[in-house]
């Protein structure tokens, strides 16, 4: 043996000496795993062991047999356990070495998992050395760390969770944490299939969707009448109609919340019959005429005149006015309602009333006798108010013609005017007017004698005279006025 070996050998004697009671009472035995390409490898290491010792290998709690170095040997299974000892000191093992047990996630919550609420989950696995942890969502990873904190989890933050501890000797997979964040509607969008303009008889759906955890039921409303409800948001019109255009409402709504959106359904269709109509309904020659026209459409429709049997409009919008109406615009006149769906018509027929030469001069002669009637009428009315005013003051100075007292005769004559009768010729108001140039001219002379004959009543003699037309102007020469 060499000088330097004897050296060593001393120093491991002395250095052993000094540790030997560390065998006994602590040993500091410890297997170290080493990854090399066929898998990994235990060694046995000691810091008071001198070189030269026997090992003892343990798999579990039972011995292996035939493994006495540092290093063991033999195929190393990661579902096991292993240790080891020095020989003669098998009481004394190290402390076995195995990879991660099935890791235990620890959450911090119970029942539904709330949107906006605080959730942590903690991962922690039995193993030695010990584990190292990271954590998967949906096979992707997220996080190496043994915990997992949401501090206000949202709806995107479901899903599947897990946990993987990891050490030299292998891994392990916790089980799977289905994260289910619950939470009311968030909005309720109406789509209408398909897009753009509705036209009437089309084949139309109206769905309502929503963002909502558990799943939203859907309630339609049109007004105040409810037309559908259920989980599916989808309404269907086989084929549309104009009675079918207005607002609709959808209401989603789960255990957490509610909300509501609307849309206007607008159909388009041609026009429908339209409605025509004349005023005044009478209609006489000069007189200003309105002919009406209308009809339910949509788009709005555009309305033109037309009279039978001219190809050239007569006028358009839905009032046609004819402000100096004659016979030659008697006949039929239709109205034509027009949208970019279709078109439709309606005919009526408009009578003009024309007055000939005698009738209208007629007409014309009852209404300036109609007129002269209602101003008579009015003056009359006039004077009799302004007489009873006079009458009733009571201090109105007295006329001058009360100061003398009539006479008896007077008294009587004043009376005379009170049944004054006035004979009038009657005469055909129709045919007035028509007269020959000379009849004219006779007639003008019986009319100064019409009012010839008056009839006098005298309170004293109780008898009724006739007096010619010369009498009457000197009857009326006489007559004084009593106040």
């Amino acid at each position: 043996m060499s000088s330097g070996q004897q050296r060593e050998e001393l120093n491991w004697k002395v250095h052993f000496m000094r540790r030997s009671c560390s065998l006994l009472t602590d040993p500091d035995f410890q297997v170290q795993v080493i990854w090399t390409s066929v898998g990994p490898k235990l060694v046995c290491h000691s810091s008071c062991l001198p070189p030269g010792r026997s090992f003892v290998w343990f798999r579990n709690e039972n011995k292996i047999h035939g493994e006495t170095s540092t290093s063991y040997s033999g195929y190393v299974d990661t579902s096991h356990s292993y240790s080891c000892a020095v020989e003669g000191h098998e009481a004394s093992r190290s402390p076995p070495v195995y990879a991660p047990k099935v890791p235990f996630v620890l959450k911090n919550y119970q029942g539904d998992i709330m949107k906006d609420s605080p959730v942590s989950l903690n991962c922690s696995s039995d193993a030695n050395p010990a584990s190292e942890y990271s954590w998967y969502k949906n096979e992707i990873l997220i996080n190496k760390e043994p915990q997992l904190v949401f501090s206000s989890i949202q709806s995107s933050d479901s899903g599947e969770y897990y946990c993987v501890a990891e050490n030299d000797l292998g891994r392990s997979t916790s089980e799977y944490i289905s994260i289910n964040v619950k939470y009311g509607p968030k909005n309720s969008n109406i789509s209408v299939r398909p897009f753009g303009e509705i036209v009437e008889g089309s084949s139309v759906t109206l769905t309502c969707s929503s963002d909502a955890n558990p799943a939203a039921n859907y309630t339609w409303y049109k007004g105040n009448q409810t037309i559908h409800h259920g989980p599916e948001g989808t309404i269907h019109f086989t084929s549309i109609s104009s009675k079918d255009k207005g607002t609709y409402y959808c209401k989603s709504e789960n255990q957490y919340g509610d909300k509501s959106s609307s849309i206007s359904v607008d159909v388009h269709y041609p026009p429908n019959l339209p409605s025509v109509s004349v005023s005044p309904s009478e209609i006489v020659e000069g007189s200003s005429v309105n002919l009406t026209c209308s009809s339910d459409a949509n788009p709005a429709a555009n309305y033109t005149w037309y009279k039978e049997n001219e190809e050239s409009p007569k006028a358009s919008g839905q009032i046609f006015t004819i402000t100096d109406i004659r016979a030659e615009h008697s006949g039929n006149y239709y109205c034509e309602a027009q949208n970019i769906r279709g078109r439709h018509n309606n005919t009526l027929h408009l009578t003009v009333t024309v007055f000939s030469g005698p009738l209208k001069s007629a007409v014309i002669g009852m209404s300036l006798v109609f007129f002269l009637a209602i101003v008579l009428f009015v003056f009359l009315l006039i004077r009799k108010t302004k007489t009873s005013k006079r009458t009733s003051d009571p201090h109105e100075r007295p006329d001058v013609c009360e100061q003398r007292r009539p006479t008896q005769s007077e008294e009587t004559d004043d009376v005379q005017y009170a049944s004054v009768h006035f004979m009038k010729y009657q005469t055909d108001p129709i045919y007035s007017n028509i007269t020959a140039a000379g009849a004219q001219r006779h007639r003008d002379e019986d009319e100064s004698h019409k009012y010839a004959a008056v009839k006098f009543n005298r309170a004293a003699s109780r008898t009724t005279g006739q007096v010619s037309g010369d009498d009457a102007s000197a009857l009326y020469s006489t007559v004084n006025k009593i106040c």
